[in-house]
């Protein structure tokens, strides 16, 4: 696929920042400042503006943008890492509450991915989004938070402390019923593995197994691409999560996982977006089926932006939000049934019954 220049720079710092090494082609360089002021555009339109700067840092001095985008970029990665800050202690408090009541809770994705990069604080945070394996826990974990709105897919969204949080029924995005309880009993065998937050060494923040946290990352991913769009901060994610996690997980196993919700041709072609774009080494992958191109992936991914950003604005209304989601689903059908029929055909039909259904 032919790029333009911004975006052969933004991927270029992108690599760099993400495995915090220096650029290993720096032919697009030196950029001008107008050229500059798009790639700073095009990283927070990603999402991925910390983890740029990151790979700004390994640039020659000379090479270094002018100095009033520069210090634009620095103000950029400051308010970053404060809401992170902001993010943990948040992330601290409710687990406390949850434990204090007899709640355990499960992060999914979020912070809990941050812990794969060598920079957490840079990677952009959104929403806490936790997981109750207890069925009686997560009702006792809603009544505890009071209030907030009831989506369509039957989670919990609310605000707290200025951070929005949301209390999920499944563990992964994937819409085939029979692969959800088959993933929650799957997961409940692997167990949860734990870390802790800096902001409070006190606590430990429970998180899926590697095996199921890959999964719940692709199935994640592949959700957005098949709605308004996707963008590159969650594949940034990914090639963390395999670099960190390929030592300590069976490829077979995943593989097994993926074919099993018929997505695996669909990873596959994650998996070459991964080493094509983002310089994530093959032996971190599983071994790949027919080679793939990514282009067409990456051609999605710059058009579209984190979550359709660069599509038309999200509507505040519910009906029209869902009707907008179902209009973009049909937007990629093509796409969808090509990579993941099985899942592209769940998704429509959850999709069209929301729609039909009363508020």
């Amino acid at each position: 696929m032919s790029i333009s220049r911004e975006a052969e720079a933004l991927f270029t710092l992108l690599q760099a920042g993400l495995w915090e090494q220096e650029p290993d082609n720096l032919e697009v360089f030196p950029l001008f400042a107008g050229e500059w002021w798009s790639v700073f555009r095009m990283a927070r339109m990603q999402t991925v503006t910390g983890i740029v700067y990151r790979g700004i840092c390994h640039l020659p001095d000379c090479l270094l943008p002018p100095d009033d985008i520069l210090v634009r970029w620095l103000a950029e990665a400051d308010a970053i890492e404060r809401k992170n800050k902001k993010m943990d202690v948040v992330l601290a408090n409710l687990y406390a509450l949850f434990r204090r009541n007899g709640i355990q809770a499960v992060l999914q994705k979020g912070q809990g991915v941050a812990q794969f990069y060598e920079y957490p604080c840079l990677r952009i945070c959104g929403d806490i989004d936790f997981y109750f394996p207890d069925k009686e826990e997560a009702k006792r974990a809603d009544a505890l938070v009071k209030g907030g709105e009831r989506k369509p897919d039957g989670s919990l969204c609310y605000l707290w402390n200025g951070i929005v949080v949301e209390h999920h029924r499944y563990l992964t995005d994937l819409n085939n019923p029979y692969m959800q309880d088959f993933i929650e009993g799957y997961a409940a065998t692997c167990g949860y593995h734990s870390f802790r937050l800096t902001a409070s060494e006190e606590v430990e923040i429970k998180v899926p197994a590697p095996t199921v946290n890959l999964l719940l990352l692709d199935v994640h991913l592949l959700k957005h691409a098949l709605g308004r769009g996707i963008g590159l901060r969650q594949f940034c994610d990914m090639a963390r999560a395999y670099y960190r996690l390929c030592h300590v997980v069976d490829f077979g196993e995943i593989t097994r996982l993926y074919t099993m919700a018929g997505i695996w041709k669909w990873s596959n072609l994650l998996h070459s977006f991964l080493s094509g774009y983002l310089a994530l080494p093959s032996a971190c992958l599983p071994p790949s089926g027919r080679k793939v191109s990514p282009d067409k992936l990456a051609n999605k991914v710059l058009r579209e932006g984190n979550f359709g950003q660069q599509a038309v604005p999200l509507p505040s209304m519910s009906r029209l939000r869902k009707l907008q989601t179902l209009q973009a689903f049909f937007r990629n059908a093509g796409f969808a049934f090509r990579y993941a029929p099985g899942e592209a055909y769940w998704t429509l039909l959850n999709l069209v019954k929301g729609n039909f259904s009363r508020e």
